[in-house]
């Protein structure tokens, strides 16, 4: 009967010693769960602000380019009318009066030759710089 006792008071202590443990835990195990659900929660809280950021951002890009592409375009519209009217007839019969133009009297078709290519020795590629120093032709 000895020989039991001793194992039974360590076996008891231990129990004793572990339940402790475990009720330390289980009163903090409901803030820790708290704390990590609240964190889950305020990471996607935290997501969903940057990307609604980030789109409200995107959509002043789209519209400060369609604004530029407006204005690019009612450039070009007034820079074409600008250039119809400083190419119109009238406007180039004026020029040449004021320039003392007038229409000529005869034509003459003239038919230059075609300038001869020649080579270009300037360039001389590497390998044939090296048959000149050997002497090879």
């Amino acid at each position: 009967m000895l020989a039991t006792a001793p194992k039974r008071t360590r076996t008891a202590r231990g129990a004793t010693q572990r339940r402790i443990t475990r009720k330390d835990r289980a009163r903090y195990i409901g803030l820790f769960r708290f704390c990590a659900l609240l964190a889950v929660a305020l990471s996607l809280v935290m997501i969903y602000v940057m990307l609604t950021a980030q789109l409200t951002s995107l959509n002043y890009a789209v519209g400060r380019a369609q604004r530029e592409r407006s204005a690019l375009l009612a450039e070009t519209a007034r820079l074409d009318d600008r250039l119809a009217v400083l190419r119109s007839d009238d406007r180039l019969a004026m020029v040449a009066g004021r320039l003392q133009m007038q229409d000529p009297d005869q034509f003459a078709i003239v038919t230059l030759p075609v300038p001869v290519q020649q080579r270009d020795r300037s360039h001389l590629a590497f390998l044939a710089g090296l048959a000149s120093i050997f002497g090879a032709k």
